[in-house]
């Protein structure tokens, strides 16, 4: 610690290895607990330890790093372990960014956005409340001033080819001129009169004076033919600096900024962005998680099968059992527990509302598979998706890890469900069919996909436009896949695969979007933000729930048919996902 204490102040690239680990390791940490898998990990160390020209490499697990980083004087191993585990879309995003203000401030060129100045404005301003709104203000800016500069080249362009004209015109003016001129004195062979011969001589001094007159004009209009000489020195400087680089012109708001000879930031400044990164409070709170978690299931209910009354038991349900989640999260209470208290009340609270209205309609008694859909705000698609990813790199540690994770919340969350059906002597045999027309059932999944999607972003603490990205992509993917299963009878299996494979291209085709300057700059989100939301509706919690209640039966081959269903469901999602990054992504497609 005290070699780190001695260069605290000084600039990045001048401290020692161990201040520089200090950062690497911190950044992989803040990663890691914010659910992304070890490779997205390995992959941000790489980029903060490059512009300090460190090596890092690290074991990556599901809580703990162990890195060993060497400047090829000196070497350093340290190793972090955290408490728990979580998803929080928003700080992997603004991990991106921060590594991009970095490698900046190193005097290295930024590799996640082409305007590195949405990641300066992020990162300068975390502090401030209303830091989105800064990033894009800024953004505007330097477009405005590309704008500006763009003017100036068609104004400069313009003037050219009008001075163009003038030089012409006043070429032929001169021309004609001269011809009148010799005209006006006479032709080889004739004899003028004296009266014509008095007029000539004026004639010839007022044409004389007007070709000179002409002519002056003509050269000083040749003097101002070319837009570097028309435009004016600022307009002409911020044309040259449009034009030579894709970044912004205006200095204090450069992309890329010139290399500080003092090697930039320090050691300091660099921790205490990261201290407002790991100290941000979750965007919404336990009372808008509740909201959002009960859109998110009751468009889930919908797209199972389920009717209007199966809808609100499971709104009602899953809204009360999300709050008491969020608060027992809050307090630190361990994760299996709160997971299992928030199904059970979930549960009750669907089945109490459904008897509830019973009185009044007892047609809602006999919807005895609500619950169900209540208690699908649990699901942990996060460590299931990327534990297949880390899989598909030859993390094997890692993604067994991770996969174990998540089914021990699926085998809590549906042990939960089991005991209160048990108690309240329910016997869940599916959803009723609500025969609706093929137009209109595929226009309320579209609607519904999107609600799903959107809530499920929520609970991962996600940006509302990054959450409104993923819902746009989830509602196509899923729709196009639930039509696939009932009007071309595709398995579901390869019907997950497909829509997977598709979120996983749509989210590539919106990032590339971004980067070539298609949509603005400030939208720019990681992947894994856009299509784990956007495919965790797909995750099969019907199946695995059934598995495990005729498990609770004893009837083990029933048991065993839904496990398997859910099981090959689950694994074809991550392979769709890897699919279409081994088509777009060349780190993904080669073993290097």
């Amino acid at each position: 610690m005290e070699d780190i204490e001695r260069d605290y102040d000084k600039p990045i690239v001048e401290a020692c290895i161990a201040a520089k680990t200090s950062l690497i390791v911190r950044v992989g940490m803040l990663e890691l607990g914010a659910g992304t898998g070890s490779f997205r990990v390995r992959e941000m160390m790489h980029r903060i330890a490059y512009p300090m020209g460190v090596h890092v490499r690290a074991d990556v697990n599901l809580t703990d790093i162990e890195a060993t980083c060497t400047d090829g004087v000196s070497r350093i191993t340290e190793v972090v372990d955290l408490p728990t585990t979580g998803v929080n879309t928003e700080r992997i995003w603004l991990l991106e960014h921060f590594a991009d203000w970095l490698s900046v401030k190193c005097g290295q060129a930024g590799t996640y956005h082409t305007m590195t100045v949405v990641s300066r404005e992020l990162v300068d301003n975390l502090d401030e409340p209303n830091v989105y709104a800064a990033a894009r203000k800024a953004v505007k800016e330097v477009l405005a001033q590309d704008q500006d500069a763009a003017k100036a080249l068609k104004d400069a362009v313009a003037t050219a080819v009008h001075n163009e004209d003038e030089i012409s015109q006043n070429r032929i003016d001169a021309a004609a001129i001269d011809t009148r001129t010799a005209a006006g004195l006479g032709t080889v062979g004739s004899t003028p009169r004296p009266e014509d011969s008095k007029d000539s001589k004026a004639a010839s001094g007022q044409s004389a004076s007007t070709q000179g007159e002409a002519h002056e004009k003509a050269r000083s209009s040749e003097g101002a033919a070319s837009p570097e000489q028309s435009v004016s020195p600022d307009r002409s400087a911020s044309f040259k600096e449009a034009t030579d680089s894709k970044e912004p012109a205006s200095p204090d708001k450069s992309a890329s900024p010139e290399p500080q000879a003092t090697g930039g930031i320090t050691v300091r400044q660099a921790h205490e962005r990261l201290d407002l990164i790991e100290r941000r409070k979750p965007l919404y709170s336990p009372l808008f998680s509740g909201f959002a978690s009960a859109v998110a299931c009751a468009a889930f209910v919908f797209l199972l099968g389920g009717g209007p009354y199966d809808m609100a038991g499971a709104f009602v349900g899953a809204g009360i059992g999300q709050w008491v989640r969020r608060q027992m999260l809050g307090r630190r209470i361990n994760q299996f527990f709160a997971t299992g208290v928030a199904v059970i009340i979930a549960a009750l609270a669907c089945v109490g509302t459904l008897r509830l209205v019973g009185i009044f309609d007892p047609v809602a008694l006999r919807h005895d598979t609500a619950y169900i859909g209540a208690i699908l705000f649990v699901i942990p698609g996060f460590p299931l998706v990327t534990g297949g990813l880390d899989i598909a790199k030859l993390d094997f540690p890692s993604g067994v890890q991770r996969i174990t994770y998540a089914f021990s919340i699926i085998l809590v969350a549906t042990l939960g469900g089991w005991a209160v059906a048990r108690m309240v002597m329910l016997n869940p045999q599916g959803f009723e069919p609500m025969n609706l027309s093929p137009w209109l059932m595929a226009g309320l999944r579209l609607i519904a996909a999107f609600c799903g999607v959107w809530g499920f972003s929520v609970l991962f603490n996600s940006p509302q436009r990054m959450a409104l990205v993923a819902a746009v992509i989830g509602a196509l993917t899923d729709t196009m896949r639930l039509e696939m299963q009932d009007i071309f009878h595709v398995p579901p299996e390869m019907a997950a695969f497909l829509g997977a494979f598709l979120a996983g291209m749509l989210a590539t085709v919106w990032r590339s979007s971004v980067r070539h300057g298609l949509l603005p700059p400030h939208l720019g989100y990681p992947r894994i933000s856009l299509t784990v939301p956007s495919i965790v509706i797909m995750v099969p919690g019907l199946y695995m729930y059934r598995a495990m209640f005729y498990l609770g039966q004893f009837n083990t081959l029933n048991a065993l048919d839904w496990a398997f269903r859910a099981f090959m469901v689950i694994i074809c999602l991550p392979i769709g996902l890897v699919t279409a990054r081994v088509l777009t992504d060349r780190s993904w497609r080669y073993d290097v």
